[in-house]
């Protein structure tokens, strides 16, 4: 019967085969929620998920629900975790029928035995494969075991129910009790298990156990164990929570598992109410607070030093005789020596003295409370050390009042409410809206490029590209009266950018005159295309691009030819051919545009604004930053 102090052998084997019954499981997170209690979430097939609860000394079953976790682990659990994590749970063994069960966890090339004590204290030790102690929960040494890393884990306990009958039979002749004893202290049982075993013996309980028929006694102690283990009908009654019901004690309530009848029997070792969050203070209020307490405490010393003052008056003769006789006495003896004459000592003066302080040739004096005193100092020279302390925390108070009286200027901040640019279909390719509002898109590379045309070409759309071996293929989604800003872009993201040249010649085509059909003989490479038929030429296109942090509609980093994104940008940097590698630039273009923004938008945006973010825009080759 498990009873609010704890389970009992009996109940834990009930537990234990329950558990075996849901295996195989894997160890899936640990947790401990307190300094005894420890849960572990286990997993199973087809997603089932397991938690199972163990309070040390007290209780070990399945739970609906665990304790709200501490936001830091405690050590051990995160030792466990370390161990355990993703082991496949070999099996719940109970050992003997103590009041103790490992879990035997499979983890790469070794075995973990994780043991929960649920007698006396209680304690969780894992174990490597040859019960050597990694770690326990608590460290203990007893005269028969040590409970310490590097101990072999030694058990021992008996378990009736492992033996045959002849041995058996020894346990009872051996014993000098009554039967329903020994079942309840030899075969751990407790008495009201062994209660039972009497009464489905037909055995008398107060029968001597070495008189009692060892068969019958066997037979039944086997029905009630397999009756716990295998064949459960767990119940609550007024008396406990068993998991099988016994005589005619009225039932509470009756469940399905054991484990969800003591998960119903036991309280939650933690509120699960949330608990109500302290209000956020200011700076200025921890502040004050921080004022306001130390001022509290410059008044109680204030009021302790003046105490002292009046007890010393009060026993100027006393503290007199004493100051003169130890000053006279250090000249002479050790300050050792005169703590052990004082002890000694029946004198009234002497049993005054509670302390003695040789470094600072000081005792303290019983005066009613603790009062230290200075024995190469007279009387007023000791009072006015103190009113000397009580002049110094009346200055300090004053400071902290003053202080509390001047008004904390609060350095105004300003929210930025922005809206964060969603991931679409065309920011994996190079990309700019044109200033009348016509996508405009481009190949990183050969493999982009061939799935620009054949994937995302359309009727109306328009073909360009730089007049220079190797570029993205540029597609621009519709008519735009913008064709300078597409020219641009297509010069500025191909190889003319990266030889360092500042001008370059782009053309545009119609989506028909692109074919990757080659003339007989010819070889057309991966990302590249046959244009046939009269093109549209752009000649001496400047290559330059902008790269911009965009606040509206949407915030995010934006970047094309200049005109299409500065009127866009609130924010925004010049890009020419240069000297620094791409990913050095990126970080230089954040750099400045964060110069350009308030502190406060800065901290708004600095997960939009990142190097990242940037590089998608940069050019390929050296880059250089114009200075405006």
């Amino acid at each position: 019967m498990a009873t609010l102090q704890g389970m009992s052998g009996v109940d834990l084997r009930a537990v234990a085969m329950e558990l075996n019954a849901r295996t195989p499981l894997w160890i899936g997170k640990i947790y401990q929620f307190d300094e005894k209690t420890i849960g572990i979430r286990l997993n199973g097939e087809d997603r089932t998920k397991y938690q199972f609860l163990v309070e040390v000394g007290r209780r070990a079953h399945l739970t609906a629900a665990f304790p709200i976790p501490p936001k830091n682990p405690p050590s051990f659990a995160m030792l466990l975790r370390k161990h355990l994590a993703g082991g496949r749970v070999l099996g719940f063994e109970q050992l003997g029928m103590e009041r103790t069960i490992a879990i035997d966890i499979g983890k790469k090339d070794t075995t973990y035995h994780l043991v929960f004590e649920l007698f006396d204290e209680g304690n969780a030790v894992l174990c490597d494969e040859t019960w050597t102690i990694v770690k326990p929960l608590w460290h203990h040494r007893f005269k028969t075991r040590e409970v310490v890393p590097g101990a072999h884990y030694a058990f021992s306990g008996t378990d009736c129910s492992s033996m045959g009958v002849d041995e058996f039979r020894s346990v009872l002749v051996g014993s000098d009790r009554d039967i329903v004893r020994t079942l309840a202290v030899a075969c751990m049982l407790g008495g009201r298990y062994a209660e039972e075993v009497c009464r489905q013996a037909g055995i008398d309980r107060a029968l001597p156990a070495a008189e009692a028929d060892p068969a019958a006694v066997h037979a039944a102690l086997g029905n009630l164990l397999g009756a716990a283990a295998d064949a459960p009908e767990p119940v609550i009654t007024s008396s406990g929570c068993w998991p099988i019901a016994l005589g005619d004690e009225p039932v509470v309530e009756r469940f399905t598992t054991y484990s969800e009848a003591l998960d119903a029997f036991y309280p939650q070792t933690r509120k699960e109410e949330a608990k109500a969050e302290k209000p956020r203070l200011s700076q200025e209020e921890i502040i004050r607070r921080r004022q306001q307490e130390a001022i509290v405490g410059f008044e109680k010393k204030i009021e302790r030093y003046e105490r002292i003052v009046e007890r010393l008056y009060e026993n100027y003769t006393l503290v007199a005789d004493v100051i003169g006789t130890l000053d006279q006495a250090s000249r002479q003896h050790s300050w050792q020596e005169i703590e052990t004459i004082l002890r000694s000592s029946g004198h009234p003066a002497a049993r005054a003295v509670r302390a003695v302080h040789p470094a600072d040739a000081a005792v303290d004096l019983d005066l009613g409370e603790p009062v230290k005193i200075f024995v190469h100092e007279t009387v007023e020279q000791n009072v006015g050390r103190y009113y000397d302390l009580i002049k110094k925390f009346k200055k300090k108070k004053a400071g902290a009042i003053a202080a509390m009286e001047r008004q904390i200027v609060r350095k105004p901040s300003r929210k930025i409410q922005i809206t964060v640019q969603k991931k679409r279909w065309f920011h994996r390719f190079r990309w700019f809206s044109t200033s009348d509002g016509v996508l405009v898109i481009g190949g990183r590379d050969a493999s982009q490029n061939e799935e620009l045309v054949k994937r995302y070409m359309e009727g109306g759309d328009t073909f360009v590209h730089a007049d220079v071996h190797g570029g993205s293929v540029v597609i621009v989604k519709g008519p735009t009266a913008d064709m300078d800003e597409v020219a641009r872009f297509a010069a500025s993201y191909s190889n003319a950018w990266k030889a360092g040249h500042f001008a370059a010649t782009v053309y545009a085509a119609r989506p028909d005159q692109v074919s990757k059909t080659a003339e007989s003989g010819e070889f057309v490479a991966r990302g590249a295309f046959v244009v046939r038929g009269e093109r549209t030429y752009y000649r001496s296109v400047p290559l330059g691009i902008a790269i911009g942090l965009q606040l509206a509609p949407e915030a995010a980093v934006i970047g094309g030819p200049p005109s299409a994104v500065t009127g866009r940008a609130k924010v925004s940097v010049m890009l020419q051919p240069g000297t620094f590698e791409p990913n050095d630039t990126a970080k230089k273009v954040v750099r400045a545009l964060r110069q350009q923004l308030g502190e406060d938008e800065w901290k708004s945006l600095k997960n939009i604004l990142n190097s990242e973010a940037v590089a998608a825009f940069v050019p390929p080759g050296g880059s250089d930053i114009v200075e405006s």
